[in-house]
């Protein structure tokens, strides 16, 4: 559908998706007035005991919450469920969050019972911010613009697969994490492809529109890997820019009509995820309050402020508490494979997953308002579809609605601050740096699944893509990767091929450079 009235104003969309968080655990006890979210009523019951609704939320979890898909049925539908595969959803009553968190061990170091929480921690799982003070600056943008109490993950399961759906609107059958021996369906050397054959890039490129995918280097240096770069057609460092360049980049043209903005992981390898922007549980809130403040001033103050949409979501909810129990999904329906070793739990992709925080930002919102329509994922492809006149991917993405509408001003308001709250100061002093990796980490062998093994991919699909088809390269670089046994040798591996990807965009840049100093002063020729 192309819109044709002043919602259609919009030249540049840019989202910024961070990590791991309910939107009962950002906003249930922020004060804002209309939000649907959980009360000091609100409770989950375990062993006997009664764990309620709270604030202050802890700025970092001790330990990180399940939040695999059978981690999120036990949540939702109740402690002890068990989803039976290619069967419908259960009925989500949201009472098995505490009993989850003090017996799962699917996010847990080696799996390893020493990790779980004691009984002392369990109710943290149900503990939510004091928003204005402990995350000012999402406090500030959702009260100045718009939030969403009705933004579902895609699904009820991890990280990869939510966001494989905000960049395809659909997850090609995967519902759990990637896992080493069911990696090689990514087909490595071209990278994760939707059965669609299009992603939202593709989409955008079928219509010869430009597109700009920018990560925050600013950290852990192994954490600035994006997760998007696992999609086939898009190289780490070759097609994605640092964030510190994206102020700058805004002053000038900017022909880029979709930017998608990612954080920093923080210690992917050493599986900490400390030192990352991206608000992972096991870190600091704080530096991820830094790149929501950066990325909004940068917008603001450039010259295409007037006719800018930024969306700031969270890809899934991290095990924690939500009262409000999600509604059936229309499946993508888009021929993805019913494979259990990829979706373990036997998922139709009928159910969307947990609320996640959602806010949505332009001058062409009235100040505090508040949006019950319901969204997913899918919704930002929805909202591009829709501005631009591209064709939907999925069921899902065709049927999901689009943010629109809360751009309901005829003009740009004149009130939008240029600058947001700082981080709080307590959440700045508990920022953790993260410590070199000793020799005891080093030695661990790679996890079976998880961010790591996924991470280790993308950076062996990027030694790939950088090998230029030669046969013999390719064949050392797989069996490389194949040797890659130890959280040491794969730390190794990440900064190898970091640097070549470096190296190799550095000659690109240079060799652009040149050729546009050679065009310049190339003399006129005479008549």
């Amino acid at each position: 559908m192309q819109l044709t009235s002043p919602l259609a104003q919009v030249d540049n969309v840019f989202v910024l998706m961070l990590e791991n968080h309910s939107f009962d655990n950002i906003f249930a006890f922020s004060g804002i007035p209309g939000i649907v979210g959980s009360s000091s009523q609100n409770m989950n019951e375990y062993k006997g005991v009664q764990y309620f609704c709270a604030e202050p939320a802890p700025t970092a979890m001790p330990t990180d919450p399940g939040h695999e898909f059978a981690d999120t049925y036990e949540q939702l539908c109740g402690e002890g469920a068990v989803h039976s595969p290619w069967s419908s959803y259960g009925s989500p009553t949201a009472t098995g969050f505490v009993a989850n968190y003090a017996t799962s061990l699917s996010e847990l170091k080696d799996h390893n019972p020493a990790y779980l929480p004691t009984p002392n921690e369990y109710g943290d799982i149900m503990l939510c911010f004091d928003t204005p003070n402990q995350l000012p600056v999402i406090y500030q943008l959702a009260t100045e613009f718009a939030v969403c109490d009705r933004w579902w993950s895609s699904l009820p399961g991890p990280t990869w697969p939510n966001r494989f759906f905000v960049h395809g609107a659909s997850s090609a059958g995967w519902a759990d994490s990637p896992g080493d021996t069911d990696i090689a369906k990514w087909e490595t050397v071209s990278g994760f492809t939707y059965p669609s054959g299009a992603s939202i890039y593709d989409r955008l490129g079928g219509a010869r529109m430009n597109w700009r995918i920018y990560v925050d280097e600013d950290g852990d240096t192994l954490g600035g890997i994006p997760q998007v770069s696992s999609l086939k057609g898009i190289t780490y460092k070759i097609d994605t820019e640092a964030f510190s360049g994206f102020a700058g980049d805004l002053l000038g043209p900017y022909p880029y009509p979709y930017t998608f903005i990612e954080p920093n992981y923080g210690d992917i390898a050493g599986g900490t995820y400390v030192g990352g922007s991206s608000q992972h549980p096991m870190d600091s809130m704080a530096r991820g309050e830094a790149l929501i403040k950066a990325t909004y001033e940068a917008i603001r103050n450039s010259p295409g402020w007037e006719r800018s949409l930024l969306i700031v979501t969270y890809d899934e909810h991290g095990g924690f508490h939500d009262a409000v129990p999600p509604y059936g999904a229309p499946p993508p329906n888009d021929g993805s494979p019913q494979d259990l070793s990829i979706n373990s739990g036997g998922f139709l992709f009928d159910q969307y997953g947990v609320r996640v925080p959602a806010v949505i930002v332009s001058p062409l919102i009235p100040q505090a308002s508040v949006s019950h329509t319901q969204y997913d994922h899918a919704s930002v492809a929805a909202t591009l579809e829709a501005l631009w006149g591209l064709p939907y991917m999925t069921a899902r993405d065709q049927h999901a609605n689009t943010v629109l509408p809360l751009l309901s001003l005829s003009s740009p308001r004149t009130d939008c601050p240029l600058t947001l709250n700082s981080p709080a100061p307590q959440a700045l002093a508990t920022a953790v740096v993260p410590a070199p990796m000793t020799a005891e980490v080093a030695a661990q062998p790679l996890p079976a699944s998880g961010n790591t093994i996924g991470f280790l991919h993308i950076m062996a699909k990027t030694d790939l893509a950088l090998a230029n088809g030669d046969p013999a390269a390719g064949a050392a670089i797989q069996a490389r990767v194949a040797a890659i046994k130890t959280r040491g040798e794969g730390a190794a591996y990440f900064a190898e091929v970091t640097a070549k990807a470096a190296a190799a965009r550095a000659a690109l840049d240079a060799a652009k450079a040149s050729s546009a100093t050679a065009a310049t002063s190339k003399p006129l020729e005479s008549a």
